[in-house]
């Protein structure tokens, strides 16, 4: 039996001024920069159409004019723009800004993610574990041995029926956040003004006991930086 999806919509973070990226965002944004000849943002889009998400509202702040213009002939998802010329808003910012275009609940997604699916797609994975009645968010995390060209610590732990921490000072946590999540608007409830983290709002998620994470069935690609382009581009041509 199919899992049916928990929203046909979702939020793509394309913001961000790349600084990791660098020389290679001096003059595009990130979300354009390519790995094996695809813009990374495509990636990301590509990946919702294929799960059948119909609707994705990208926001936008540095060299928007170009991701705008690459953007503007997508059908499937069908893209609106949220607009942060203005003010970089950071991620929960963000999600407040796009709200009244968001469903509820609906996916949210760095515009850099780049992953393989397992046997489901992330979507349907995170479909099949929401539960609006005791969660705010569902984070998709991935084990250290799922995730290719990551080095770090790792974001969280997970207990046994889903809910996440934080990772523990001096810890190595066995879960690393993988930029994909399904958010409710209860989440986004009472939010500070203009820029903030979306890490505010998980902190009184976890509090209250409602921030879950599902292991994610696929391989993740840490691209944060150039020299992580070319062992991506050779790991996906391995399939």
């Amino acid at each position: 039996m199919t899992t049916k999806l928990a929203s046909d919509t979702a939020m793509v973070m394309a913001a961000g001024l790349g600084k990791r990226m660098r020389p290679l965002t001096a003059s595009q944004p990130k979300p354009l920069v390519r790995v094996a000849g695809k813009p990374l943002i495509d990636y990301a889009l590509d990946s919702l159409a294929s799960a059948g998400v119909e609707n994705a509202v990208v926001n936008v702040h540095y060299l928007a004019d170009a991701l705008e213009a690459h953007l503007q002939d997508r059908t499937s998802p069908k893209v609106a723009i949220s607009d942060e010329r203005e003010q970089l808003l950071e991620t929960g910012g963000g999600m407040i800004k796009a709200q009244p275009k968001l469903a509820d609940p609906f996916f949210c997604l760095n515009a850099d993610n780049i992953w393989l699916d397992g046997p489901r797609d992330a979507f349907h994975d995170l479909s099949r574990r929401w539960n609006p009645e005791i969660m705010d968010a569902l984070l998709l995390l991935v084990p250290h041995a799922r995730a290719l060209n990551f080095s770090g610590k790792g974001d969280f732990h997970m207990d046994a029926v889903g809910k996440v921490s934080r990772r523990r000072s001096g810890r190595i946590a066995p879960f690393i956040y993988t930029g994909i999540q399904l958010v409710s608007h209860r989440l986004l409830r009472e939010a500070p003004e203009g820029h903030f983290s979306t890490n505010l709002l998980w902190n009184r998620a976890i509090e209250e006991g409602r921030l879950y994470g599902t292991s994610f069935t696929g391989n993740w690609f840490e691209v944060g930086t150039p020299e992580a382009i070319r062992p991506t581009e050779e790991a996906l041509q391995r399939g």
